[in-house]
């Protein structure tokens, strides 16, 4: 018998294209649950199979568990039982089994545990070997469509095309041949599925790849894509090679590359815009076909100012905001649009704001404190420890006004930071009082810089239940009970 067995591992192995591991192993399944019919009871049998001989050996077996977990004496044993005596909970008490005859084995049962672990291995096969050749763009046919999902076959395998991931107003039918970016692999009970995405931006970079070999032979590179699925799109292109126009060889002779990505996309219209390694002329870039008069830029917040002319500002917007929120997404900055006269107006209330924290925390006058706005400075920080070196170079303060300027400034951050540190602990009443509110928690939050009904109202769920540790539905209710004076 033993070499029946070897030789129907050999024959499978070969017919299925699977590893003769998994053959052994299904068979070692189907011999175990052949034997485990012996008995009337819940057991649990094992079967070993030497690989090299075909020679197999059976077991009963039962798990050592805690006295209290002890739910099928049959497979079970407590671990205060005299027979599990030198046994750790988790281990497995086993004794011999008369083998059972494997010519006998013609039940349908230990046929279809084989079966199915052939298929399961000749699915994990055909997907390896997929994922093997890398290929993130498929292509296959509608087979049937499910709750508006496609079904489609790729190979010999069974991929989803999910009804949120078909651009819009795209009406796919069973039996056309789609195109697809694969996003992801989901292993079910069914064996692995491919899930696709035609919405995905990473599809438009995939088409591009596939329209442009200088892309595929690195003389271009795409840099980042945004979308407006079945509408509109941007993608972002750095040329590797100086003589190459990355634009013009991206739009193709006549438009001929650029048409070949928006006849796949449903007529999306795309964008090629220069990437450029200075964020400013990269979001001015990514904003055509609206003209850019200025950029402010905030480090800090990640943010710029956007500023165009009056004529320009509908077309910087765009649609529904389409054109300045694709922008956003292919640079990574938020933008904010205005007109000149919005951004001059922004840029005289913080020139006004800062003077005046100047002149009050500084105790000067006007003048010096224009100076220093002039000159850049926009925060106490800045004058109170800024390298001496730079704030020397300003032509109006000798060497006895900068060190006065910088003393005063580090006093009044002194100052700030003992009345904050005083403030902590004190709740206010509105906080204290509020439904919902105790005492302890209310003080654990003035604590923490959240002193008032409005502080907590402006904090999210997640905020609010890192700096207590309190539950996620308590700290839902206390928001919005805090909220609630904003739509009364």
């Amino acid at each position: 018998m033993s070499r029946e067995i070897l030789l129907l591992v050999d024959a499978l192995a070969h017919e299925k294209n699977v590893a003769k591991t998994v053959i052994f192993t299904a068979l070692e399944l189907a011999l175990a649950s052949a034997t485990k019919k012996r008995f009337t009871e819940d057991a649990d049998v094992r079967v070993e199979i030497d690989r090299d001989s075909g020679e197999y050996r059976s077991f009963r077996r039962w798990q050592v568990v805690e006295a209290d977990a002890l739910e099928n004496p049959a497979a079970q044993i407590a671990v205060d039982d005299a027979r599990a005596e030198g046994f750790a909970v988790g281990d497995y008490i086993e004794e011999p089994l008369e083998s059972v005859e494997f010519g006998r084995i013609g039940a349908q049962a230990a046929k279809q545990v084989i079966l199915q672990k052939v298929r399961e291995a000749e699915r994990e096969q055909i997907l390896d070997d997929f994922l093997a050749r890398k290929e993130h763009l498929v292509t296959g046919v509608i087979k049937r469509m499910e709750k508006g999902n496609a079904i489609i076959e790729v190979g010999r395998l069974e991929s989803v095309l999910p009804r949120e991931q078909m651009i819009p107003k795209e009406n796919l039918r069973v039996g056309d041949r789609v195109r697809a970016y694969l996003s992801r692999i989901e292993r079910s009970g069914r064996g692995p599925q491919l899930i696709l995405s035609r919405v995905a931006p990473e599809f438009l970079i995939k088409l591009f790849e596939l329209e442009v070999p200088e892309i595929e032979e690195g003389l271009l590179e795409i840099k980042s894509a945004a979308r407006d699925p079945g509408l509109r799109s941007k993608i972002a292109v750095k040329s590797n090679d100086q003589r190459l126009d990355p634009v013009g060889t991206c739009v193709g002779m006549r438009g001929s590359r650029v048409q070949a990505v928006t006849g796949e996309l449903a007529g999306e219209r795309v964008d090629i815009v220069l990437w450029s390694m200075d964020p400013a002329q990269f979001v001015i870039n990514a904003m055509a076909p609206a003209e850019v008069s200025g950029i402010v830029v905030d480090e800090d917040a990640h943010s710029m100012d956007v500023i165009v002319d009056e004529e320009q500002l509908a077309q910087a917007i765009g649609r529904n905001g389409q054109n300045v929120r694709l922008a956003s997404e292919l640079t990574g900055w938020t933008l904010n649009i205005l007109t000149e006269e919005e951004a001059a107006k922004k840029s005289e209330e913080e020139h006004s704001s800062i003077l005046q924290l100047f002149v009050e925390k500084l105790d000067v006058d006007e003048e010096v404190a224009d100076i220093l706005v002039q000159e850049g400075f926009s925060t106490l920080e800045e004058i109170a420890y800024v390298p001496l070196a730079e704030m020397s170079e300003i032509e109006a303060f000798d060497e006895d006004t900068i060190n006065e300027l910088r003393k005063r400034a580090r006093a009044a951050l002194l100052t700030e930071a003992i009345a904050k540190e005083e403030k902590a602990g004190e709740a206010s009443e509105d906080l204290l009082h509020m439904e919902g509110m105790d005492e302890a928690t209310a003080r654990t939050l003035a604590g923490k810089g959240v002193a008032t009904m409005d502080d907590l109202a402006d904090l999210a769920v997640d905020d609010l239940v890192e700096l207590t540790g309190m539950d996620v539905e308590r700290a839902k209710q206390l928001i919005m009970t805090a909220r609630a004076p904003w739509f009364a």
